[in-house]
């Protein structure tokens, strides 16, 4: 594997919008994509090894790390996760590749859930780490989910209101986020902590309250019509999560995510919370390779 990383800032179809990421190794092409309040620092620990077999680019999400933070719209569309899939599968077509495998965690794997469903013909494989998918988690809300998904409700309030209550507060809210509230946290080196805390910008935590805005009133309408219509994700997928986190507290994965996607090929508790690339990198950075290295991953199968 060679060790050169390459860096990129590629705009996208949106004026004014562009998104940062990094290019390593050779081979088929890979995507990853991380979570809030993450940035693309996040798959550090396993990049290097997925590159020694894949071209691994990784990015910072439209609002997230060094990326361009807009403006929300009104209707909070610019984001949504389609609009944020759609920055993905631009960026990944000026690198040269048409046709990609892509992970998500968090948020990055709501984004690869409507990249994949949005954009079949384009995804090869898809990995979820430890999320369920956004209709599953609106549609059944009880009062533990609700105190450990408590951002949700949160972030997504009326433009102004958590933003104002934030600042001021980033470093508090970034260590107690990563190393302490909910169930699942901690495993950040000091390191990790003053980077999450140096992109937490007035801009930043702005986008991010917009990401939930989105995803309540704009995700989880087309979410929710793609499952009464019985529409799925069509590509072989990855289903991972952690042992100690929320995700597997509420609803069971194995019964769950099989309503979404309509070719599971693994499910697998991981033995971490939920930041697997952080608390279980080993594991998870098996997990990934072995999918990935399955034959028909190639960009032109």
């Amino acid at each position: 594997m060679s060790d050169f990383v390459e860096n990129f800032f590629l705009p996208t179809s949106d004026p004014g919008v562009s998104i940062i990421g990094r290019k390593r190794g050779s081979g088929p092409p890979l995507l990853l994509l991380h979570g809030n309040p993450l940035t693309q620092m996040s798959w550090d620990r396993i990049a290097p090894g997925l590159a020694e077999k894949f071209t691994v680019v990784t990015t910072d999400l439209r609002g997230y790390g060094d990326s361009s933070k807009p403006e929300g719209l009104p209707d909070h569309s610019n984001y949504s996760f389609r609009r944020m899939a759609q920055d993905q599968v631009e960026v990944m077509q000026q690198l040269g590749f048409e046709r990609f495998a892509v992970a998500g965690h968090d948020r990055g794997a709501r984004t690869a859930f409507r990249l994949a469903m949005d954009h079949p013909e384009k995804v090869t494989r898809v990995a979820f780490l430890d999320i369920l998918p956004t209709h599953c988690v609106f549609k059944d809300i009880q009062a533990q989910m609700a105190m450990d998904l408590y951002h949700w409700w949160f972030m997504a309030q009326r433009k102004g209101f958590p933003e104002t209550l934030l600042r001021g507060h980033e470093e508090f809210y970034i260590r107690d986020k990563l190393m302490k509230q909910g169930p699942g946290k901690g495993g950040f080196t000091e390191t990790e902590i003053l980077e999450y805390i140096r992109v937490c910008t007035p801009q930043n935590i702005h986008s991010v309250c917009e990401d939930y805005r989105a995803a309540f009133k704009i995700d989880l309408p087309m979410d929710t019509a793609d499952f009464e219509a019985g529409r799925k994700v069509q590509p072989p997928a990855l289903v991972l999560w952690g042992a100690k986190s929320h995700t597997a507290h509420h609803h069971d994965p194995r019964v769950e995510w099989p309503k979404y996607c309509a070719n599971i090929v693994r499910m697998a508790e991981l033995t971490c919370g939920h930041y697997p690339t952080e608390q279980a990198p080993e594991q998870t950075f098996q997990e990934l390779n072995t999918f990935f290295s399955q034959p028909g991953l190639g960009s032109d199968s």
